[in-house]
């Protein structure tokens, strides 16, 4: 019994990973809307039977997706910044999460998948739930600690928090839209590098 339940269970993750892997690359090249279920089945090699089964329905699976790629994005984020301590600088960490995470959004997936359709599809509080343990998690994180630390102003951390998420967010749909993203670029992480400096205890 426990061969035939673990054979059961292996093929349900199996499908399941097969119609999110289909999902990410046609919602990012189409968009939500341009995608049929009988497409999603086709690419992923399965029954329309079992994208119900697991997901319900293609909304259902788009949220799997986004919390994907919302992942990624989050570890691609965890190795480009340096562990927080009191070693390190506060702007140089945030300079670095923000080039990161415009680097990412260069990627079909993250721009048409978590900042266009995200939001649209799923509605904005079940898009931000989504979201929240991933790279706003993070976000404060890396806060805390600086506090901790001594380099950030008493402020409160969670509205700190979301209000930074909010201007990596619009810095870049500002560069995806930017006739030359080269210079949107280089004006956004200027303007970042004010923000944080703004924050940073004055040691001097």
């Amino acid at each position: 019994m426990k061969v035939s339940r673990r054979t059961q269970e292996e093929r349900t993750a199996a499908t399941r990973a097969a119609l999110i892997s289909a999902g990410r690359a046609l919602f990012a090249e189409h968009g939500f809307a341009g995608v049929g279920t009988e497409t999603l089945v086709r690419e992923a090699g399965v029954s329309r039977g079992a994208l119900y089964h697991q997901f319900g329905d293609k909304t259902e699976l788009f949220a799997e997706v986004l919390a994907a790629v919302e992942a990624d994005v989050t570890q691609r984020l965890a190795e480009a910044v340096p562990a927080g301590d009191g070693d390190i600088d506060l702007v140089t960490v945030m300079r670095q999460a923000v080039e990161t995470w415009l680097d990412a959004c260069e990627s079909p997936e993250v721009q048409r998948i978590v900042l266009v359709d995200g939001p649209s599809v799923l509605g904005w509080v079940r898009w931000r739930a989504i979201c929240q343990p991933y790279v706003l998690g993070m976000i404060e994180i890396v806060l805390s600690q600086a506090a901790a630390d001594g380099q950030l102003m008493p402020l409160p951390i969670k509205p700190l928090s979301h209000l930074l998420i909010a201007v990596a967010d619009e810095a870049a749909m500002f560069m995806h839209a930017a006739d030359d993203r080269a210079a949107a670029r280089a004006e956004i992480v200027q303007i970042i590098d004010a923000l944080v400096r703004g924050l940073v205890v004055d040691r001097g």
